[in-house]
């Protein structure tokens, strides 16, 4: 992120934050469908901003596009899976297709 100038650089930090901060309770999007939202960077590039700036959003809400979170969220992400609904499969993975959510829908 060094190569942007500083407003940019926030600016997209705040879009980003402003994506999890819209995915509904009980739903999920991905690192790489917030980056292709957003039109720039890349999943990685999402995936520093949460670890950097995600605290204060729905974190749990964004996972890798099989479904999966890092293994240190698990636990912690899994409390909040439970408690809004979110469609899980048997494995403990999110259930994409009944949990995905696209930025922009309703």
């Amino acid at each position: 992120m060094d190569a942007e100038p500083g407003n940019a650089r926030e600016d997209w930090v705040e879009a980003v934050l402003a994506i999890v901060e819209a995915v509904p309770p009980g739903r999920v999007t991905t690192y790489g469908t917030i980056a292709q939202t957003l039109g720039r960077h890349g999943a990685r590039r999402v995936g520093n901003v949460m670890a950097t700036h995600g605290g204060g959003v729905p974190w749990w809400r964004v996972v890798r596009a099989d479904g999966s979170l890092p293994p240190s969220h698990e636990g912690e992400a899994g409390e909040h899976y439970r408690a809004e609904g979110t469609p899980l499969k048997k494995s403990g993975a999110i259930d994409m297709r009944e949990a995905f959510w696209e930025p922009g829908e309703a």
